[in-house]
């Protein structure tokens, strides 16, 4: 099978670094070394239809990042850009906001189970940035409670002590516990008894780097209860996972009804939105905190959001997304131990990650994944991947056979 070439993406990736910090910014170019080896990852797209991009060489990729996230019906889908072109002409930014926006406040409220009033911003980090500055105006209490290595965003508070641009001040008030130990919330609850004012992590714990974990049977049910017990607001950090696992949202995939929930990546496919859903309970407190920005009431993605709902609901997505991954994961393994590799395959199959668990350092995974990238199969190493609605059985024959050509190589390498 032919590999690709990348001669337009290096030459445009050395334009793009006389004027642009790191010419493709942090994980999505070279220079944190989530694309190892540099020479098997196109740097730039030129177009994207379907579950497919093209990059500036007129290489096809089957793309299995899906924009990390937002793509979930596939790229330019009609109903939805059809929406956003109707809309445009009526117009986006205006100095009062569209009635979209009460539609789309309307439709969330009547499709996730839990919320009872809707606000919008454009990233994920807009709203779980929010969700504490709800929290804190509720209760009056200065500190967060964290999953470590959770991921919610790049706003100081989020990130680790040592990391450029990061000081003490700014994380001072989180307090970190280990996924799925509810014995360690219990102490850290009572140590800093009437200090916390909310608990937020993933549905899921899905860091980059390493397998995904699922809750244990319960946990989130004695999390609520404890949360509840103890006045902290729990709030669900649902931008990666939400409507792949359930429209409904994925507190209530999981059991539990959490007090705010935060969405962005799948709410427009590719059109630029945000929202945190809430309780009554929490809308008095939402309606005090002061937070807006420039493009948060622009009408496009609000249209764009609610023919993407729309459709989601009509064909059934979530169990479609389930289906593909089972099918494709499924596939994964079987040519991966046909190879003489065991990969192992974690999280939900909408979303799953996966490595080759033969090799702690994750070399012999980065090498395998660099030799489906370079035959039109773009995965990454270091995250989860995505499954879209738009993605065909054919499209994930042609994956498996990419994936048995790549093992072969690896096992060739080493042999």
């Amino acid at each position: 099978m032919k590999t690709n070439e990348y001669n337009e993406s290096m030459k445009l990736f050395k334009r793009a670094l006389k004027v642009i910090p790191t010419g493709v910014p942090s994980h999505l170019g070279p220079v944190n070394g989530c694309f190892i080896p540099i020479d098997a990852f196109p740097l730039f797209s030129g177009k994207a239809e379907g579950s497919y991009f093209w990059d500036v060489d007129g290489n096809k990729f089957i793309d299995y990042m899906c924009a990390y996230g937002p793509n979930i019906l596939g790229y330019n889908d009609p109903d939805v850009e059809n929406t956003a072109k109707e809309q445009m002409l009526l117009g986006n930014c205006v100095t009062l906001p569209s009635i979209k926006s009460i539609e789309m406040a309307e439709l969330l409220v009547n499709t996730v189970e839990m919320a009872d009033w809707a606000f919008f911003a454009k990233n994920g980090g807009d709203v779980t940035n929010f969700s504490l500055m709800i929290a804190k105006a509720k209760t009056g209490r200065t500190k967060t409670l964290l999953i470590k290595g959770g991921y919610h965003g790049i706003a100081p508070w989020t990130q680790k002590l040592g990391m450029p641009g990061v000081i003490y001040d700014d994380i001072k008030n989180n307090i970190y516990v280990d996924w799925n130990d509810y014995e360690q919330v219990e102490r850290a609850i009572e140590k800093n008894k009437d200090e916390i004012a909310c608990f937020l992590a993933t549905p899921y714990h899905h860091p980059t780097f390493e397998d995904n974990q699922m809750p244990k049977d319960k946990y989130w049910q004695k999390i609520r209860k404890l949360c509840t017990d103890n006045g902290i607001i729990l709030a669900i950090d649902d931008i990666r996972c939400g409507f792949r696992l359930d429209l409904k949202g994925s507190d209530h995939y999981f059991g539990f009804k959490a007090d705010l929930l935060c969405l962005s990546k799948t709410l427009g496919n590719g059109w630029n939105l945000s929202a945190i859903l809430g309780t009554d309970e929490m809308k008095l407190a939402a309606s005090n905190v002061f937070y807006t920005g420039t493009y948060w009431l622009s009408s496009i993605p609000f249209a764009a959001g609610i023919a993407t709902i729309n459709k989601l609901k009509q064909i059934n997505a979530t169990e479609l997304m389930k289906k593909l991954g089972e099918k494709l994961t499924n596939g994964l393994n079987k040519v991966a131990k046909d190879n003489g590799f065991n990969l192992k395959v974690t999280g939900h199959p909408s979303m799953w990650f996966m490595r080759i668990a033969d090799d702690d350092t994750l070399n012999l995974h980065q090498e395998w994944i660099a030799e489906c990238v370079k035959r039109g199969v773009f995965f990454t190493s270091h995250h989860n991947q995505f499954i879209n609605c738009s993605l065909t059985e054919a499209d994930i024959e042609v994956t498996l056979k990419v994936a048995d050509e790549a093992f072969k190589v690896v096992r060739k390498n080493h042999s």
